[in-house]
């Protein structure tokens, strides 16, 4: 079957939602062991370093095919990070300091994770493949 073939582009859709249900429920797990904006902090930063590593690895290695890649990016990580949140928890921030704290920690750990997945991917770009059958 083509990629365009109604019933793979119907299997990608159902895997980015299982994906997705994956992602959220991995978030809903993260508040309820940590409290609202630590959890918040965690899995937008921790999504930015997968998804750096996911995008870059793709520039550097195309090891992760583009399907797979679609499915943990739109799917997973998309459900699993929150902008939306971060923006609410900022808004109801009890003091102008907390407000840039919170901010602060999201955007500059999200930064860091993207850079920090980017260098994972560089140091996975010089790894020999391994012989054997490929998918």
């Amino acid at each position: 079957m083509t990629a365009d073939h109604p019933l793979v582009r119907l299997e990608t859709l159902a895997l980015i939602a299982v994906g997705g249900f994956a992602g959220s429920n991995l978030r809903l797990f993260a508040m309820d062991l940590l409290p609202d904006v630590p959890s918040i902090v965690l899995v937008n930063a921790v999504g930015s370093a997968v998804l750096g590593l996911l995008v870059y690895e793709a520039e550097y290695t195309g090891l992760v095919g583009s399907r797979s890649r679609l499915v943990f990016t739109t799917g997973f990580l998309s459900s699993l990070t929150t902008y939306s949140t971060f923006a609410l928890q900022t808004a109801f921030a009890s003091s102008p300091l907390a407000m840039l704290g919170i901010v602060a920690a999201n955007y500059g750990l999200g930064f860091t994770g993207v850079l920090a997945g980017r260098g994972l991917a560089r140091r996975l770009s010089h790894v020999p493949a391994a012989g054997g059958e490929t998918a």
